[in-house]
């Protein structure tokens, strides 16, 4: 006998439809054969399933049993088949009757007791179920949760094969997952974080971040050792506006399809903070693999991606960066498949002056050689240098700083003005696919970052006295919009566009 249950495969952060179809009743020895391209987790779901339908009370196929994982030309992996194909082994036995079943989606893993566990890609499996005509979806609770979320679409929380089964011969009545919106992340008081109130000195360096956020620019703070460089990355997610909803859903598709919500994570409304160690590889920050998946860059999306110690990770890997930092998505080919994958993140970047940290520190004497620091310097090319918008030295503080208690403002504070100048973003941009100053289009640029001809003298001079690149050129217009727009003014003066060239002086004083 023959049975077909829905299902689905990732792809990237999409879903896919996959028919799990089930055969049994055929000639020949009695044994279970799977086929469609599986990976080794598909295939050890054999000996899951059985165990599973054992322990539940359910007899075991007989005769020889063919799985077949359609379409066949799509490499498939994981465990999310175990709880379809169980369920088309007994419809195909005739220990499951019931003619519901062409309404619904099915994925879920099972443990050898025949209870569910949760699978990766909730979500994305839920927008494929309401875009391909899917009423209802059957999953396990953790995975149920993250699906409800999707409008249109009824998710049915799974505990146990038994229960599955129970349901779909109508012997059980279960009620549809309530859809439970997160919490916003800043009116959570059991545990604030690290606050900027706990930063001593550092008003230069404190207000490049404040401008960053503020505009969605990224970031580089260059010092020694104890200047407070990570302190104050650390504390960047806590001055960074609430996500709207369809972000959150947008960041919550990458970190599902990452697997990263089945512990549980990510249940608060907060954009999301990535530190990769200095060691990873090309394919962890940007994303791909035999199957292709997100990197850190995507699991930024929205959010902030820090990268402490900037020189010392592998030159390969920050080329990688320059690409998704213009446009704001990646294209990843592999033999698999093509995908683009999102990536709208904001950079942190951090890093010493030179190999010992102590350049140009009036208490310590530089020990490096200057082909030390040139080749120190070498690692971070002009190109990616030119797509980070803000530059800042962070001096060494002194002792006097060290050892003043009173305390900086506080990262409330600076959140609200975040905020209040995202809105004034949002309302200038609305209708558009721009979300932040440093998202505006040429275009953009043009209308809302006019500067009349003293002003536009000023900024010739600054980029002929700089050797500044185009590239810099809108850098600094879009950080003057930002820091006109914290100032409330309607028009970039002088005073805005003076602080925004300062913020690119490092490009030749430091590097070249």
């Amino acid at each position: 006998m023959l049975a077909t249950i829905s299902s689905a495969a990732l792809l990237g952060i999409d879903a896919v439809p996959v028919q799990v179809e089930v055969n049994t009743g055929e000639t020949g020895e009695p044994k279970l054969i799977l086929v469609g391209l599986p990976d080794a987790a598909v295939k050890e779901s054999d000996d899951r399933v059985f165990s599973a339908l054992s322990n539940s009370g359910f007899r075991m196929p007989r005769t020889r049993t063919t799985i077949n994982l359609a379409p066949g030309g799509l490499r498939k992996e994981g465990a999310l088949y175990d709880l379809p194909i169980a369920l088309g082994i007994l419809v195909a036995t005739g220990q499951l009757k019931t003619d519901r079943l062409d309404d619904y989606l099915i994925a879920g893993e099972l443990s050898l007791s025949g209870a569910t566990r949760p699978v990766k890609g909730g979500l994305a499996m839920a927008v494929l179920a309401r875009d391909g005509g899917k009423k209802t979806m059957l999953l396990p609770p953790v995975t149920a949760e993250e699906a409800a979320l999707v409008d249109g679409i009824a998710v049915y929380a799974i505990k146990s094969l038994d229960q599955a089964q129970r349901f779909l011969t109508g012997e059980l009545i279960l009620t549809p997952v309530r859809p439970e919106l997160p919490r916003d992340a800043s009116g959570i008081t059991t545990d604030p974080g690290p606050d900027f109130a706990e930063i001593k000195g550092q008003h230069a360096v404190r207000r490049a971040v404040e401008v960053a956020v503020a505009g969605g620019h990224n970031l580089i703070m260059i010092g020694p050792p104890g200047s407070g460089k990570s302190m104050l990355a650390k504390r960047i997610p806590g001055i960074m506006p609430t996500p709207s909803l369809e972000e959150y859903l947008d960041i919550l598709r990458i970190h599902s399809a990452a697997g990263q919500t089945i512990n549980g994570e990510l249940h608060v409304l907060q954009r999301p903070a990535r530190a990769p160690h200095h060691t990873i590889s090309d394919v962890g920050l940007l994303g791909g693999g035999a199957i292709p998946g997100p990197g850190e860059i995507s699991l930024a999306h929205h959010g902030v991606l820090f990268l402490d110690e900037l020189p010392e990770f592998k030159r390969s890997a920050l080329e990688v960066l320059r690409q998704p930092l213009e446009d704001g998505h990646v294209t990843i080919s592999r033999s698999a498949g093509k995908i683009t994958l999102p990536c709208n993140f904001m950079l942190v970047a951090a890093m010493n002056p030179c190999p010992c940290g102590y350049l140009g520190d009036p208490k310590h004497e530089c020990r490096c050689s200057p082909a030390q620091i040139q080749r120190y310097r070498a690692r971070i090319s002009g190109p990616l240098l030119d797509r980070i918008d803000i530059h800042i030295e962070a001096p060494a503080l002194s002792v006097t700083e060290l050892r003043t208690d009173r305390p900086g403002e506080k990262t409330a504070a600076i959140r609200a003005r975040v905020a209040q100048v995202r809105e004034r973003q949002r309302a200038r941009f609305h209708g558009t696919r721009t979300g932040a100053n440093a998202r505006m289009s040429p275009a953009q640029i043009k209308r809302h970052c006019h500067l009349d001809t003293p002003l536009g003298d000023l900024l010739q001079q600054a980029m002929e006295q700089l050797s500044l690149s185009a590239r810099a050129y809108d850098r600094i217009l879009k950080v003057a919009r930002t820091i006109a727009d914290l100032a409330e003014a309607e028009s970039i003066s002088a005073p805005h566009l003076l602080e925004a060239i300062q913020y690119r002086s490092l490009d030749r004083t430091i590097f070249y």
